[in-house]
């Protein structure tokens, strides 16, 4: 879905600027919300052809955890949001205690907005190595997981999706879980929105990247993704600031076509592309990896209590 050109990586808010523009429930397209003590879950499920197109995202479950806690240093509220993103990630697969599972994190560890992935990574609990070196380190309820941060093709040359690609044709999982920063539609689902879906991922793809997908079709096994909105395009703050302006003095808004206009001159110098993010985002993108990591964790380790998961991380 594209607001003022720029497209949101969130099915929720697609889904919803879709239903706020026609006033009516999407053909193809089934929501449920459920509550918690400190947000929301709302399912996205694009259940037939029609829905993808509207949508402009494939068939399947788009979660979307919405907790602005996570904002927060309050270490109570965060484990509740690692359950719920536990319970989520566990409704998506269907595994085996002896699965072999790979952990992607996406992203650029140089930049702190597109360092989620890498972030995630280093406090997810690994386990294939010890299954070789060390089956004695080794109990119920632990499976098999392996993690990798492979960079971003301006670093490595390489298209993230080939390196991927060979490692799974070596190590062989059974399932991919690929960690990526987003960009968000409105300033305050920054780092307090969790997406989980099953349908893969396309890295790059918010903030106008093509690059060859992260999904079952180019891995040859299921891809679950994961990702927390990091960005928000300038374009839409400086959208939602003029109608606002309107709005206060009641008069009537430019229409999308002048609106584009204006902004597209504002945003000349950086060629139309402007992301923003809060000066807060290094601490913002440490509480999202221990939330992520440990929700990662607790859904494939589920014999691992959570106060050993310090046992076996590095």
């Amino acid at each position: 879905m594209q607001i003022l050109g720029v497209r949101t990586d969130l099915a929720l808010e697609a889904h919803d600027q879709l239903r706020a523009q026609t006033g009516q429930e999407i053909p193809g397209v089934i929501v449920d919300r459920q509550k918690f003590t400190h947000g929301l879950v709302t399912t996205v499920e694009i259940v037939d052809e029609y829905g993808e197109q509207v949508m402009g995202r494939s068939k399947g479950k788009y979660i979307t955890i919405e907790a602005s806690v996570i904002r927060d240093n309050n270490r109570q509220a965060h484990g509740e949001v690692v359950k719920i993103f536990s319970q989520a990630l566990t409704g998506l697969f269907q595994l085996s205690e002896q699965a072999n599972v790979l952990v992607v994190g996406l992203g650029n560890w140089n930049a702190t907005p597109d360092a989620l992935g890498p972030r995630v990574v280093k406090h997810t609990l690994v386990t294939r190595h010890l299954y070789q070196y060390a089956p004695e380190e080794l109990h119920g309820g632990m499976r098999s997981v392996s993690a990798l941060a492979p960079g971003v093709l301006g670093i490595t040359g390489i298209e993230t999706a080939e390196i991927i690609r060979g490692v799974v044709d070596s190590i062989k999982p059974e399932l991919i879980i690929a960690v990526d920063a987003l960009a968000a539609g409105a300033v305050e689902r920054i780092a307090s929105s969790i997406q989980l879906c099953d349908t893969g991922i396309n890295p790059g793809s918010g903030i106008g990247n093509k690059r060859r997908g992260i999904t079952k079709e180019e891995m040859g096994v299921p891809v679950i993704s994961v990702g927390v909105p990091t960005v928000v395009h300038a374009a839409l703050i400086a959208g939602d600031a003029i109608n606002k302006l309107y709005e206060v003095y009641d008069r009537t808004p430019p229409d999308a076509q002048t609106l584009d206009q204006i902004i597209g001159q504002l945003l000349q110098p950086f060629g139309g592309h402007l992301m923003v993010t809060p000066k807060e985002i290094d601490e913002l993108i440490q509480n999202c990896a221990r939330i992520i990591a440990g929700g990662i964790s607790t859904a494939l380790h589920p014999g691992v209590p959570v106060e050993e998961y310090a046992t076996y991380l590095h």
